[in-house]
């Protein structure tokens, strides 16, 4: 199995938390402004002391309600590395720099859906959508549930205006009653109550900023009042499906990946193993072994990289080439045994909304949580001996194209696993169940020299070095902007 930890931070079994904290922006109090709050407020009316009401938000011993800056939290049997101590004192500065424009840039392609927060005032007189107002770019739609009630003026004036649509009304009146069609500003003015909502039952918002995703902040005001609310712009993507054939064959559904290195004597046994079970489904192997070896079998597709190309890099080619909705990575030096069933994990897959879901290796799960500032691990409904999880050991069973969304990193040539569950948190759904399960090979000494030979060469490649590690958290602080990282 390929260990996600640094070199010297191995682990034997059971859950792992592995924290990794970043500057990110914050709309909700802060600690401070909670005691600010809690220090102002009148002495008949107290909130919660700060030692108890920290009780309520903490995981392991971290705080998880906001903070007002970022820290790896220090506690027993955690290790916690600065990602800065990684990086070389006179390139920080220009990496700094370098990050920052990349942030800037990233930020233009992926804009935060993260809408302003709207509070609706108390007996308001304007009724308006909260929620559900959908167009697509450069499409025209009618805004819902538009009007004002319970007033009575001598004259009614309602304005609405939006920033990135402009707005009309499909009502036949004057422009003295209706001012600002096809535009950002739309001005209603009339002493007919009823003429007013009939004009603004039929308000229509045409998107005019070409953007797949985005909201509108729409303001809505009478004389004495004034509402917003957000219309999304959003341009739906068309559906990727997998045919799985009319009988739903488990090989019709998933393709078994591995990438190997060197050791065909134990990628042999693996296939072997797999054939006992499952005789006819795909295995997909990526290689980049500096002296390849034919594999014998008709439904195993071989594909040769360049030599010491790297263990993320072999992951991507594998999956690049599977054609079912589906596909189990293993090790290669992995056995399939009788609590094997990739049909447990299927139905997994199939009956709820994971993206992947792990088993066990030799009855450990390793599955492990991810906090990004905060987290959480939960039963599965449905599957007592299924949870809800960050991450899972290198056996899972995963949406081929989500994991192709998220992608493996090819930098990352050596020891990586747990950075793959990095990009893809907010992105991937994972579970880890403990009733489906698969064997690894002993490392026993051999006799056969040959064989001695490749299990060396095989760890010198292996092995975890002082500056892949320094490579791997320096890669972090860049591209993930992680201010450090703990494992415990």
């Amino acid at each position: 199995m390929k260990d996600p930890l640094p070199e010297g931070r191995r682990r034997t079994g059971g859950p792992l938390a592995v924290v990794f904290l970043a500057s990110i922006h914050w709309q909700r109090l802060t600690e401070n402004q909670i005691k600010g709050e809690i220090s102002e407020a009148r002495s008949d009316m107290k909130l919660l002391s700060p030692e108890k009401y920290k009780s309520l938000f903490i995981y392991n011993g971290i705080w998880l309600a906001p903070k007002n800056q970022c820290e790896c939290a220090k506690a027993d049997r955690v290790h916690v590395y600065q990602m800065e101590d990684y990086i070389d004192k006179k390139d920080l500065a220009s990496i700094k720099e370098r990050q920052q424009r990349e942030l800037e840039h990233y930020q233009i392609r992926y804009p935060s859906m993260t809408q302003d927060l709207v509070i609706a005032k108390p007996n308001m007189p304007l009724s308006y959508p909260i929620q559900g107002v959908e167009v697509m770019p450069l499409h025209t739609i009618m805004i819902p549930g538009l009007g004002l009630h319970g007033v009575t003026e001598d004259k009614y004036q309602v304005i609405l205006r939006a920033s990135l649509g402009t707005l009309n009304t499909l009502a036949d009146v004057s422009d003295d009653v209706v001012s600002g069609r096809g535009e950002k500003e739309l001005i209603i003015l009339t002493s007919d109550g009823e003429l007013l909502n009939f004009i603004l039952e039929h308000v229509t918002y045409t998107s005019v900023v070409y953007r797949l995703t985005a909201v509108d902040m729409m303001s809505f005001e009478s004389r004495h009042h004034v509402a917003q609310f957000p219309v999304i712009i959003r341009q739906p993507g068309l559906p990727k499906l997998f045919d799985p054939g009319a009988d739903r064959k488990i090989s019709s559904l998933v393709t078994i990946t591995t990438k190997t290195f060197l050791r065909y004597h134990k990628l042999r046994l693996l296939i072997k193993s797999i054939r006992q079970y499952y005789p006819d489904i795909k295995i997909i192997v990526a290689d980049d072994s500096e002296v390849s070896e034919k594999i014998i079998d008709e439904n195993v597709e071989h594909y040769i990289m360049p030599f010491g190309k790297g263990w993320f890099a072999g992951r991507n080619l594998a999956i690049s080439q599977v054609t079912t909705k589906y596909y189990l990575w293993v090790d290669d030096d992995f056995l399939f045994t009788k609590n094997t069933k990739i049909e447990k994990l299927l139905d997994v897959l199939e009956r709820t909304n994971l993206d992947m879901v792990g088993g066990s290796v030799n009855g450990n799960t390793y599955s492990f949580q991810l906090l990004y500032d905060q987290g959480s691990l939960h039963k599965l409904e449905g599957f007592p001996n299924c949870v809800v999880t960050s991450g899972v050991v290198n056996f899972f069973l995963a949406h081929t194209d989500k994991s192709r969304h998220v992608g493996y990193d090819p930098l990352l040539q050596r020891v990586a696993h747990s950075e793959f569950f990095m990009d893809g948190l907010g992105i991937l759904l994972v579970g880890s169940c403990t009733d489906v399960s698969i064997s690894h090979q002993a490392h026993n000494p051999t006799s056969d020299p040959n064989m001695t030979k490749v299990e060396d060469q095989y760890k010198r490649f292996r092995t975890n070095t002082k500056e892949q590690v320094q490579f791997k958290l320096s890669l972090h602080y860049f591209k993930n902007r992680l201010k450090c990282y703990s494992t415990g």
